[in-house]
């Protein structure tokens, strides 16, 4: 039986998660560590068996499908001091009334920005190979490229733009060092010597997309992104640029960013869109010089557990009083996804 001084704690999230993010040695490190029922996962906040296990609690363990935490939340649990987030983003999740109250916020975003890293280090890599345009021609001739086919090919001293030097932008640019790219990197909240340091160039944002083949963006969905990449912006990527969204659709325009594809002039590798998905008659669907995604870049599968295991790691720093290694502050929010 779990010791009566280990904090209580219960699970609010679509419970088809659970078993992903925390397989059995990780959620037997869990119950070691906190009082908890994995067997009752919390779906609606007004049910009464949630509202009955909400008095006594002091840790909410959530993550996908998690009902926003509102004032009822804030009421309900009294005894409330922490959210454990087993997923990315909080700022859809915890409303104002459990920043008001102080309530400790913590986010696995670290872990979901790994994968989502090295989806766009691998669409950098093919899309530098020009394997898209290679592949719609291998199926159309069935024959081996000509060297004039060929000749813009290869990532050695690509330059490839990174928009955004969020978790996901910077590890990104981690993974770009071993290869031979030239990086530039345009984030107003970072100055010349932290990209230096980053391994990148600190350039404008019309500067980056005039001189990028390749742009990656990792900018957070705030006000002032929305549509940051409008007509005018896009018009700036050479002929022939490609384009890598996996951080949200709203950041682009996507009527304008459909013309500039339907006309062939650039490339695009989306995993996300806006809206999200896209209506079946999109002409993106068919297009050769789009390849599109289906939001999968982030943490899928095995790769839960990594968010998982943040979880319980920040559940083991929390029991022995410790500092969180991921608290996210509300004063963040206003520059985060």
């Amino acid at each position: 039986m779990p010791s009566a001084s280990l904090p209580r704690a219960v699970f609010a999230m679509d419970p088809v998660h659970l078993p992903l993010l925390f397989p059995d040695p990780l959620m037997a490190r869990l119950r070691r560590t906190a009082e908890i029922d994995t067997g009752f996962v919390v779906r609606d906040f007004s049910d009464h068996a949630a509202t009955t296990a909400l008095a006594d609690i002091e840790v909410l363990i959530t993550g996908w499908g998690c009902p926003r935490l509102e004032a009822g939340i804030a009421a309900s649990a009294p005894r409330l001091r922490a959210v454990l987030h087993a997923a990315g983003s909080v700022r859809s999740l915890v409303g104002e009334a459990l920043w008001e109250r102080g309530v400790t916020v913590s986010s696995a975003v670290t872990g979901n920005a790994v994968p989502v890293a090295e989806y766009t280090l691998a669409m950098i890599l093919l899309a530098g190979k020009d394997v898209f345009a290679h592949r719609e021609r291998f199926r159309r001739t069935h024959a081996q490229p000509t060297p004039a086919e060929t000749s813009a090919t290869g990532n050695f001293g690509r330059r490839v733009g990174v928009i955004g030097a969020s978790r996901v932008g910077r590890r990104l640019l981690e993974l770009l060092r071993p290869h031979n790219f030239d990086v530039l990197l345009h984030d107003p909240y970072v100055d010349a010597a932290e990209a230096a340091e980053l391994g990148a160039q600190s350039v404008s944002l019309d500067d980056l997309l005039l001189r990028s083949d390749i742009v990656s963006l990792h900018a957070p969905d705030i006000p002032d992104t929305r549509h940051m990449l409008d007509h005018a912006r896009l018009a700036l990527i050479r002929d022939g640029g490609v384009l890598i969204n996996t951080s949200r659709g709203a950041l682009v325009d996507h009527a304008a960013l459909t013309d500039e594809l339907v006309s062939g002039r650039l490339h695009a590798v989306l995993d996300v869109t806006d809206p999200e998905p896209l209506p079946a008659d999109s002409p993106l669907y068919r297009l050769p010089n789009v390849f599109l995604t289906p939001h999968i870049a982030g943490s899928l599968g095995n790769e839960l557990e990594r968010l998982g295991r943040i979880v319980v790691e920040e559940l083991e720093r929390l029991a022995d009083g410790l500092p969180l290694a991921h608290e996210v502050r509300h004063a963040d929010l206003a520059s985060m996804a």
